[in-house]
C-alpha cells in the first residue's frame, strides 16, 4: 500500500549479496590456491601503476594535484545524492490523518481523527487472542485516501476466511464509531512465528 521501491529493493539487496559473495570467494582463494595469489599481485600492481599513470598525465600545470580528483568528487557527491533519494523512498505512503470533516456548529472548525486512534482500538481488539501469533495495523495514504492495512499471522490450524470476518466486523464497527467508510486492506500471513507458537488451552 506505500510507494516503497520494493522491485528496487530486490535488485540492490541481489547486487549487493553477489558483490560480497563474490569479494569473500576471492579472499578464500587468495589465501588457499597459492596460484590465485600470484595473478592477484601481478594485476594489482598492474592496475595500481595504470591508475598511477593516469593520475599523472592530468595534473594541472604547474601543480601536483590532478583534476581526476574533481571527478572522484563530484562521482561521490552523487552517490550520496541517490543514497539519500533511496532512503528517503522507503516506506512512503503512511498517512497520520485518518478522517476529517467540517462542523458548522456553534463553533465551526474541522473535525480530524487520527489514524493512531484506528490502530490502538484494532490492536486492543485484536490483542491476546489465543488464535493469533501477532497483529499489527497501520494507516496509510492511497492517492489521497485514508485506509488501514490490518495484517494478521493466524496460529496453525485458523481458518483464515473466519478471521477476516472477525476483522471486517471489528472495522464496521469503527466505521460506525467513526461515521465513514474507510477502505481496509485485511493481509494474512504465515511465518516462523505461526509454525512454531502454540496457541494457549484451558485444561
Amino acid at each position: 500500500m506505500n510507494s516503497t521501491p520494493t522491485l528496487l529493493n530486490r535488485i540492490l539487496i541481489a547486487v549487493l549479496g553477489l558483490t560480497l559473495l563474490a569479494v569473500g570467494a576471492l579472499l578464500m582463494l587468495l589465501a588457499a590456491v597459492p596460484a590465485v595469489a600470484s595473478w592477484w599481485h601481478a594485476w594489482s600492481a598492474g592496475a595500481w601503476s595504470r591508475v598511477n599513470e593516469a593520475f599523472n598525465a592530468t595534473r594541472f600545470p604547474g601543480r601536483t594535484e590532478s583534476w581526476l580528483w574533481i571527478l572522484v568528487a563530484l562521482a561521490l557527491l552523487v552517490l550520496i545524492g541517490l543514497m539519500v533519494a533511496w532512503v528517503a523512498q522507503q516506506g512512503k505512503g503512511r498517512a497520520n490523518l485518518l478522517a476529517m470533516e467540517y462542523d458548522p456548529g456553534d463553533v465551526p472548525g474541522d473535525v480530524r481523527i487520527g489514524g493512531g486512534v484506528a490502530e490502538q482500538a484494532l490492536k486492543h481488539a485484536l490483542a491476546n487472542r489465543p488464535d493469533l501469533a501477532g497483529a499489527t495495523v497501520a494507516t496509510y495514504d492511497v492517492k489521497g485516501t485514508p485506509a488501514l492495512k490490518v495484517r494478521l499471522l493466524p496460529r496453525q490450524g485458523v481458518a483464515p476466511h473466519l478471521l477476516a470476518d472477525e476483522v471486517y466486523a471489528l472495522v464496521a464497527a469503527l466505521e460506525t464509531v467513526v461515521g465513514k467508510n474507510i477502505p481496509v486492506l485485511i493481509h494474512i500471513g504465515a511465518g516462523a512465528r505461526t509454525r512454531f507458537s502454540r496457541a494457549e488451552r484451558v485444561r
